[in-house]
Order: C-alpha cells, then sequence, then structure tokens
C-alpha cells in the first residue's frame, strides 16, 4: 500500500475502516510513522496515532502501545544519531592543517560575528532539529495519551522519558513546558473524573504510578538545577498525597523528604531542611527493618548538623529584611510545614526538643557526640569556640558529607559565646573577644554580630574609640521573647523590665499574709448584694414577664382569627382589616 504522509489522507482512510483488522492496520501505522519520522512531520504522526487510537482503545489496546513505544524509540534513535554525527562533524572542523596557522581568518571572522564555536554550529545545524522533533514526539504522545486508564501505565512511562530527554540535552525550557503540560493533565484528570475511560486517582495503583512520575520529575529538576520547578513539584506531590486515603509507601515517602532535605539545602534554608531530614530519620529508623548501625548514625548525625546549622535567630533573608517581609515569610513558612505534614511551622526550638526526645544527640558519630551539650547545655564562654572549631576539624577530615554544615555551625558558635559573654561582663575588648574564637577575623566577627544587635536579639554596642564590647542595653529597646540557649542570670535590661511584675506578685503576697480572709469576704459581700437586688426586682419582673405572655397569647390568637375570617368569606371587604387592627390596639 501507498502511505501518504499527509494527515488528512491518512485520517479519512481511517475513518473508512471501521472495522479494527490488527494484520492490517498496524502494519499500515508503523510504515506511516516511519515516514513521519524520515520527513520529521510530528503533526501528521499526531493525527495518525489519533485514529489508531480511536480504533484500538476499545479492542486491542496492546498494539497501541506497542505502535507508541515503537514510534518514541526511531525518534530517539535518530536524536542519538544526530548527536554521533554532530560530534563527528565538529571533530572534522577541528582537523588543524597549518599547525603554524591554528586559526584561519575565515574562523576568527566568523567566530568574531556569531560568537558561536564549531561545536556550536555542529548543534544548530545537524542536532537541533532532531532533538526539536524528538521533543514535538513526547509531547504529542503524552497529549493523545492523557486521563485514558487504558493506557496509564504507558502515559507515565512516556512522562518519565520526557524528562530524561531533557536532561540528556540539558532542555531547561523544554523541561518548563513538559511539567506544565503534565500538571494540566493532572487539573483534567481531576476535572473530569466522571468521563468513561477517566482514571481514577482514588485507586491506590494510579495514585502510586502518578507518584513515583512526580518523584522521578523532583529528581530530574534537581540534577538540572531547576529549583522553582522543583518546589512546584513538591508542591505537586504534596496535592496528590491530599487526595489520597492512604499514606504512600515509606520508601517512596522517606525518598520525598529526602530530595525535599536537599531542595531547602540549596536554598539555604536550613530551618526547613533540618526539619525535612528529620522527618527523613524518623522513616528510616522505624520502618527501615534492613537499615544499618553506620546508615542509622549517618542520617542521625545529618539531623543534629543540620539543626545546630540553623542561624541565631532564626533571621529573614536580604529581600525580606528590606522589603520588611514578616507576615509574608510567616504564610510562606506555614506553607513549607504543610508540604512536611506539619499542623505548624517549626522553630529551632522545636527541633532541639525533638532531637532530645529522640535521643538522637546519643546516635551520632563518636565525635559529635559532645556538640550538642557543648553548644546548648555548657556555660563556657572562654573556650566554646576552640572546641567547636576543634571538633569540627576533625569531622570535616572523617565526614566529608557534613563539611556543608560547619561554617553555619561556627557561626552559631560565635553567636553562642557572645550571648554568654553579655551575661558576665559589661565590657570586653574586641580583641579580646577575637583571641577567643581561633577561626574569624574582627571584620568578620563585626559583621556576624551587627545584624543581631541591630535585630535586639543582642545587646550589643561597639565603642570603636576604645576598641571594646558594651554589653547591655535600656528597657525601651528590648524585645519582649527571651533568648534560647545556656544562662547563669539575666541581662540587667531584663531584671528592668520585669520589675513591675516581681512588685505586683510580692505586693499580692503581702496583702494575702496582712488579711487572709480578704478575698473570701469580698466574695461574700458581692454575694449578698447581688441576692438584695435580685429581692428588690424580683416581683416586678415577674409581673413584666407574664404582661409579655399574655399580650403574646392575645396577638396569637387575633392572627388566627383573621386568617378564619379570611379563608370563610374571600368577598369581604380589605376595609374591615385595618378596623379590626385599630379595634384589637385599643
Amino acid at each position: 500500500a501507498v502511505v501518504s504522509t499527509q494527515s488528512g489522507h491518512y485520517g479519512r482512510g481511517m475513518r473508512r475502516h471501521k472495522q479494527y483488522q490488527h494484520d492490517v492496520h498496524e502494519p499500515i501505522i508503523t510504515q506511516y510513522l516511519s515516514l513521519c519520522v524520515e520527513l520529521k512531520k510530528g503533526h501528521a504522526a499526531k493525527e495518525g496515532l489519533y485514529q489508531y487510537k480511536i480504533l484500538t482503545q476499545n479492542t486491542d489496546i496492546n498494539s497501541l502501545e506497542k505502535v507508541i513505544r515503537q514510534f518514541v524509540k526511531m525518534a530517539e534513535v535518530r536524536a542519538e544519531a544526530a548527536s554521533k554525527e554532530a560530534k563527528a562533524a565538529m571533530l572534522e572542523m577541528n582537523v588543524i592543517e597549518d599547525l603554524d596557522v591554528v586559526y584561519t581568518p575565515e574562523k576568527l571572522m566568523l567566530a568574531t560575528v556569531s560568537g558561536e564555536d564549531s561545536q556550536d554550529r555542529a548543534d544548530r545545524t545537524v542536532l537541533t532539529p532532531w532533538v526539536k522533533f524528538l521533543w514535538e514526539v513526547y509531547r504529542h504522545v503524552l497529549d493523545i495519551l492523557k486521563n485514558n486508564n487504558k493506557v496509564e501505565k504507558l502515559y507515565q512511562d512516556m512522562a518519565q522519558q520526557a524528562f530524561t530527554f531533557c536532561i540528556k540535552y540539558e532542555r531547561k525550557a523544554e523541561f518548563r513546558k513538559l511539567s506544565d503540560s503534565v500538571r494540566n493533565h493532572l487539573n483534567l484528570i481531576i476535572k473530569h473524573s466522571h468521563q468513561t475511560n477517566s482514571i481514577n486517582l482514588n485507586d491506590p495503583v494510579s495514585l502510586q504510578l502518578h507518584l513515583d512520575t512526580r518523584l522521578y520529575q523532583l529528581d530530574c529538576a534537581i540534577k538540572i538545577s531547576l529549583w522553582q520547578e522543583a518546589i512546584k513539584t513538591i508542591n505537586d506531590i504534596h496535592a496528590l498525597m491530599q487526595l489520597s486515603k492512604k499514606k504512600p509507601k515509606p520508601q517512596a515517602l522517606a525518598n520525598y523528604y529526602k530530595k525535599q532535605a536537599l531542595v531547602f539545602s540549596k536554598a539555604n534554608n536550613r530551618l526547613f531542611e533540618a526539619c525535612a531530614l528529620m522527618k527523613h530519620y524518623q522513616l528510616v529508623y522505624d520502618q527501615k527493618k534492613t537499615a544499618t548501625e553506620e546508615e542509622k548514625q549517618s542520617l542521625a548525625s545529618g539531623v543534629l548538623m543540620a539543626t545546630l546549622a540553623i542561624p541565631l535567630p532564626s533571621s529573614l533573608s536580604d529581600t525580606e529584611k528590606y522589603l520588611d517581609l514578616q507576615n509574608s515569610t510567616k504564610d510562606k513558612n506555614i506553607t513549607l510545614a504543610s508540604y512536611l505534614d506539619l499542623a505548624h511551622a517549626p522553630t529551632r526550638d522545636s527541633l532541639l526538643a525533638d532531637l532530645v526526645k529522640h535521643g538522637i544527640e546519643g546516635k551520632v558519630y563518636p565525635e559529635l557526640q559532645p556538640l550538642f551539650t557543648i553548644l546548648e547545655v555548657d556555660f563556657q564562654p572562654l573556650t566554646l569556640c576552640k572546641k567547636v572549631d576543634t571538633m569540627l576539624i576533625q569531622v570535616e577530615k572523617l565526614y566529608p558529607d557534613l563539611k556543608q554544615y560547619t561554617k553555619d555551625v561556627r557561626e552559631v558558635a560565635v553567636l553562642r559565646l557572645m550571648r554568654q559573654l553579655a551575661q558576665v561582663y559589661d565590657k570586653i575588648s574586641i580583641s579580646k573577644v577575637v583571641s577567643l574564637i581561633p577561626y574569624i577575623e574582627p571584620l568578620e566577627l563585626e559583621l556576624l554580630i551587627i545584624g543581631p544587635a541591630k535585630s535586639l536579639d543582642l545587646q550589643l554596642r561597639i565603642d570603636y574609640a576604645t576598641g571594646t564590647y558594651i554589653f547591655g542595653s535600656t528597657i525601651q529597646y528590648q524585645r519582649e521573647d527571651i533568648a534560647s540557649g545556656p544562662t547563669v542570670q539575666q541581662m540587667p535590661s531584663e531584671m528592668f523590665r520585669s520589675q513591675l511584675v516581681s512588685l505586683f506578685s510580692a505586693l499580692d503576697k503581702s496583702v494575702a499574709l496582712i488579711s487572709p480572709n480578704r478575698k473570701q469576704q469580698m466574695k461574700d459581700q458581692l454575694r449578698q448584694e447581688a441576692i438584695a437586688a435580685y429581692h428588690r426586682s424580683a416581683k416586678k419582673d415577674q409581673q413584666n414577664m407574664m404582661r409579655r405572655k399574655e399580650m403574646i397569647e392575645s396577638r396569637k390568637e387575633f392572627y388566627e382569627n383573621l386568617n378564619t375570617k379570611k379563608e370563610k368569606s374571600t368577598d369581604c371587604d380589605s376595609a374591615l382589616i385595618p378596623l379590626l387592627k385599630k379595634e384589637w390596639e385599643k
């Protein structure tokens, strides 16, 4: 048979064959799609596949799946061949005939005008057309297979292959478009769930297929460094979990939390990174029976380091500080907390409490076990930073995967040191403080502490004339919340701020000692006054209540008589109604 690449001709041919015949139609569509690949006719292939889908979706769905997989395979093979051809062409263009003339005048002029190298030109002329065609193939196939429970597995496989295509050829724009398409297809499933052959998301198998694809999409977004798309994908996964009546498999959930932790790490959000790692650790510890002690120890160490690396205080980003976006930040944290299945946004203190509750600080590497006590329990301002630095140097050598947290932990140790010094010193020289911190310069120290001092988290002023730090502040400029961490005594400003409360408590205790029955006497007096007031007005109130009851009954009787008269005589003059009302009022 002569197969035309014109979609209208093939469509009319298919409509004439209303009866599907496997031995006839499958070779025709296979040859037709082969010609479409040769001529790079994506839309014609889409029309042919659509007509073949109409013929086979109720009779031979396996044939449709086989044809689509062959079609995609042919396009992938041609794109791979074009990639090899482009590399070979680049090697040929780079063959240097004369070593004394590496760059010919023609090459120099072409590079100056276009700004492209040989590989870019080879890709544009050889590889790009086939990559574009392969992208169209994936897009058309997904559009044909959407919201059809008979080819649901095929749809998910094609979606994952499309994401792999974006990774292989580094197509970030196409990855965004593909993510939007898959997201729109999911919305169509939810919107048209009542249609025939529609996908049922309440089915655990279907939901697991969608979750697997979204997790693979999240993994690809991380590989290609599209962090905004990664956050959108996390939102999609959370929405799918909300649709399900059952929780996903522990393995999938653990992988989800692990990917979330990586995304939050790239966003430099230590708070939610630590929270995601905590969730991942709890799942592995409770559900994974085959987990080794080394694996659990590694996960516990990551949770401890990520939690201790949360800034003091949990500060806003530079943009949020500049625009004063506290409220929007609070809403964002609530949204991020919902992704982790939390009712409230976590805090550094709550995560530290969870560490202690689950005993994680004792399950970490032996070199890290004293770190929690040094930073969060002990009060040792003169040796704090030296101990932390010695410990972290050893950790960086032994466990390179924890090196990403050491810089933040060192900064937390500096702020802990300054808060502890503020409790025992009124004034201290800058050189003395620098000598207590072996890994920081004076300028770096000033840049680190000026933010907390400005936000009133650290009661400190810098006297450049004498080269000293002055601790303490006045009550007008103090925050209401109390700083966490090791404490031996309150700051003078905190003592002064609570003096009125202390004075009231002392006076209240003094009154209770002088007159212990005073409160009971006042209660008895008030009770007697209330009883007397009731007796004075009881008779009058009772009469008013009886009068009101009689009025309600009479009004009810009047309207019942009026309705009865209307029913008996429809010819009754309407003028009688006002007269009856006046008579009743009299």
